[in-house]
């Protein structure tokens, strides 16, 4: 094995330990043992003391990035302002701008990808401003494969089930949420009927702040997050949005900038939602909710992030480890969303894990990131590298 080699596995082990060493910094060996067993798990022993932390990465962008799509540790897309797309292969060293010619215009607030060359992204905005484009080539070339013709309807967010199969939402038009389907991976759209869509809530409304206001668990589960209205409320399907059922979130709404923000499923019954409101001068008051039966009921965390937060993942192959992202900063549970502390003070919008144990976030500015684990002045710990 050579030296690049020798490099990649180091560092793959301290990614695979991050999702166990962070159950390690909050908790002890009980939670420890709930951890699944994996070949990181030396790693995460050699990484007790350490710390998280993000290890930014250079964009060369100004752009706000709300939206990102990570496949693994060394690929990931960002969807952001002015139209701009940037596409890393070798794990953040370095970006591509890969942004769609004369989408200066448009503004990106979500983007899902496949891989390094199959990506789709979402425009936001009221009538034609809406719009989803495609590439199969790494953004050399797109198409545009759908620009909403309904001046009534905005979207806000899309998610795949698998790579064929996904969904696209809009806030709600005549009354409920609308919901935009794809069955050849987001080559052809159709607005599914809306017979099985609960009424919104006067001045309910979907949140296009981290592209996570729409996400999916399995080949069938989605789960759509609202606020704005009376109450915050988390909408779920198990039939790929034909027909919907609604759930209090336990996050406070009754304003246009409070509800839930972000939602993340580890499988379809578990699951996180986020928000509060997005106003720097106001509190955010029960900013999180967790669901342990696929969304049919939730409950507010014991311990709440401090502030709005707009993105939430959980650590790769984690039973009860998640971040949530916001302006002020970036938390931890490692309890499955009970209880959260902040570990960092950056602001990002958006975070996502990949199954080879790589966290990625992004944000105002060009930010984008990735997890590290940090070993403290104890003689072997594991030392924070790139593959």
């Amino acid at each position: 094995m050579g030296a690049m080699g020798k490099t990649r596995r180091s560092v793959s082990l301290v990614l695979c330990g991050a999702a166990v060493a962070a159950t390690a910094l909050l908790t002890g060996p009980e939670a420890r043992a709930e951890q699944p067993r994996t070949s990181g798990e030396g790693a995460a022993a050699e990484a007790r003391g350490s710390a998280l932390s993000w290890e930014p990465s250079v964009t060369g962008s100004t752009a706000r990035f709300r939206g990102l799509a990570a496949v693994d540790r060394d690929t990931a897309w960002l969807a952001g302002s002015r139209g701009t797309v940037l596409r890393t292969a070798d794990g953040g060293r370095t970006w591509r701008d890969v942004s769609p010619p004369g989408a200066g215009e448009l503004e990106f607030r979500d983007v899902e990808a496949f891989d390094g060359r199959r990506a789709v992204v979402l425009a936001i905005g009221e009538g034609e401003a809406s719009r989803i484009l495609r590439t199969e080539d790494g953004g050399a070339t797109w198409t545009e494969t759908f620009r909403n013709p309904d001046p009534r309807a905005f979207y806000d967010c899309v998610a795949f089930f698998d790579r064929r199969h996904g969904l696209a939402m809009s806030d709600p038009v005549d009354g409920r949420f609308r919901i935009l389907s794809t069955a050849d991976g987001g080559r052809t759209w159709r607005v599914l009927p809306d017979a099985g869509m609960p009424p919104a809530l006067p001045g309910e409304a979907g949140f296009a702040a981290s592209g996570q206001c729409l996400v999916t668990a399995g080949p069938r589960d989605v789960w759509l997050a609202t606020g704005g209205g009376a109450a915050g409320r988390v909408l779920h399907s198990a039939d790929r949005g034909l027909t919907w059922r609604e759930a209090d979130a336990t996050i406070p709404a009754g304003d246009p900038a409070r509800g839930v923000f972000g939602l993340a499923f580890r499988d379809r019954a578990h699951g996180i939602a986020v928000g509060g409101d997005y106003r720097a001068d106001q509190p955010s008051a029960r900013a999180a909710a967790l669901t342990g039966d696929g969304g049919r009921t939730w409950r507010p965390s014991v311990m709440s992030p401090p502030a709005y937060r707009s993105g939430v993942a959980w650590l790769p192959h984690s039973r009860s480890a998640a971040l949530a992202v916001g302006p002020t900063g970036t938390d931890l549970t490692t309890d499955g969303g009970r209880t959260w502390r902040t570990f960092d003070t950056g602001p990002y919008d958006t975070v996502t894990c990949t199954p080879d144990f790589s966290c990625w976030a992004s944000g105002a500015q060009g930010r984008a990131a990735r997890l590290v684990v940090r070993g403290d002045a104890a003689p072997g710990n594991a030392a924070p590298g790139r593959p």
